[in-house]
């Protein structure tokens, strides 16, 4: 009996085996493999360790990486976006940093009622992804999306009001910081401050309007600190099981507040944890407008084809602290120093005049002036507009005759399973009585 007894190999030495270092192989011999698509020209890695201070009361961070002395690559050339548009993202990016500086210093001035939080090193992220969407598309920001919030049609002027809390400002001085959103004419939802909330809110909106008959794009962001919530889980998990067209951009900052990104999660990328969701994952160096766009866009065509959603992370630096209170001095300086050579706008800046020569340095000089001009114009209106009157803090409170009147934005609801009323260009299917998939 013994000698026909079958020979096994332990699970450990199949997974050392020379062909399965990357895959896990289970005892039945199934094996599963998955692809990350990975738009990066380089792809550093940094190890983050805590050391106790000279004095022993405390801990500072220390990195280590081979890649910190390396130069910065060149932009991604995009299989998308023609001339002009690379241009207009370029300025959007323009407006956002000046917007931001102009903030700091109105914060300074003690214009500012609360904080102010900056996405200096992430306008590439901000703004080529907004631009990926289209009309009829939503999105939901967060703090450091301000520059998508300016393609998607919010003057600097509005921002800046809202920051000052006048009476001119989206929220009519009800609110700061970035809690504003329009509904009607921008289809942006608010953002909310629990971090994850989002995502379930936007895959709303994509199954509100496939109840409508159409497939749009929804498109919302989360940090690599906030993607540990289980809100986050939720909601993107019932993206992929109702196949609803979000696009979740991974904000990869590397700092959760003062949390190295590497204390926080195993995982080498977080679009590996796309994997669990069943949908695609893809991976972009979020200071690369052109990458940024791409995938964006590719995801967006995915979302608006009714294939459902995608997870993509876009791997930056968060160039000042969590908040403008947040001097970020538990960031190793070397990590600065690493970024400030891959800055955002004067990678693209140099991209345009230099290698593609789209632009000259004559029309260079002129688009910069051109946004400082439309700048100090904003910071002007925004300065001089009065603060709310105290009599109107009472209104809005209550919702009053017809201020909540919710009407279809595409089309009219299905009136039953398998059912339409009125004309519709969305999918063909019938749709199940609890409006589910």
């Amino acid at each position: 009996m013994a000698k026909n007894k079958k020979k096994t190999t332990p699970i450990g030495k199949i997974l050392q085996g020379k062909n399965h270092k990357r895959t896990l192989a289970e005892p039945d011999g199934d094996l599963r493999t998955f692809t990350i698509r990975d738009y990066r020209l380089e792809k550093p890695r940094f190890t983050s360790r805590q050391v106790r201070s000279d004095d022993g009361d405390g801990i500072r961070y220390e990195v280590e990486s081979s890649d910190l002395e390396a130069s910065a690559p060149p932009i991604r050339d995009s299989k998308y976006l023609s001339r002009e548009q690379c241009i207009e993202i370029y300025r959007w990016m323009l407006l956002n940093r000046r917007m931001e500086t102009a903030l700091e210093n109105l914060y300074k001035q003690g214009r500012v009622v609360g904080g102010v939080y900056f996405g200096l090193g992430q306008e590439s992220c901000s703004c080529a992804s907004a631009y990926a969407l289209g009309k009829d598309d939503w999105m939901g920001p967060m703090i450091r999306n301000q520059g998508a919030l300016l393609v998607r049609g919010f003057r600097p002027a509005d921002i800046m009001m809202q920051y000052m809390a006048k009476a001119g400002s989206p929220t009519g001085g009800r609110d700061t910081t970035s809690h504003f959103g329009d509904l009607e004419k921008r289809n942006v939802v608010a953002p909310i401050s629990m971090l994850g909330d989002l995502i379930p809110v936007l895959a709303g909106v994509a199954l509100g309007a496939r109840l409508q008959g159409k497939h749009i794009a929804v498109m919302t962001y989360i940090g690599d600190g906030g993607q540990s919530t289980g809100v986050t889980y939720e909601g993107l998990n019932f993206a992929a099981v109702q196949n609803l067209g979000l696009v979740l951009v991974v904000e990869n900052n590397l700092w959760a507040y003062s949390t190295p990104a590497d204390m926080q999660f195993r995982v080498k990328d977080l679009a590996e944890r796309a994997i669990g969701y069943g949908i695609p994952g893809v991976i972009v160096d979020g200071t690369d407008a052109c990458q940024v766009y791409d995938a964006c866009h590719e995801a967006c065509e995915r979302a608006r084809r009714g294939e459902g959603p995608t997870l993509i992370e876009a791997k930056m630096m968060r160039m000042k602290g969590h908040a403008i209170h947040d001097g970020a001095e538990y960031v190793p300086k070397p990590l600065f120093e690493y970024w400030k050579k891959r800055d955002p706008i004067a990678r693209l800046e140099d991209y345009l005049v230099k290698k593609k020569k789209w632009l000259t340095a004559a029309e260079n000089a002129a688009l910069i002036a051109g946004v400082e001009r439309q700048l100090e114009a904003d910071r002007e209106l925004a300065v001089n507009s009065p603060m709310p009157t105290p009599e109107s803090a009472a209104g809005g409170v209550y919702c009053e005759a017809g201020c909540h009147e919710i009407k279809p934005k595409y089309a009219l609801p299905l009136a039953g399973r398998g059912t339409r009323v009125g004309k519709s260009a969305g999918p063909k299917q019938s749709e199940a009585a609890v409006h589910l998939k």
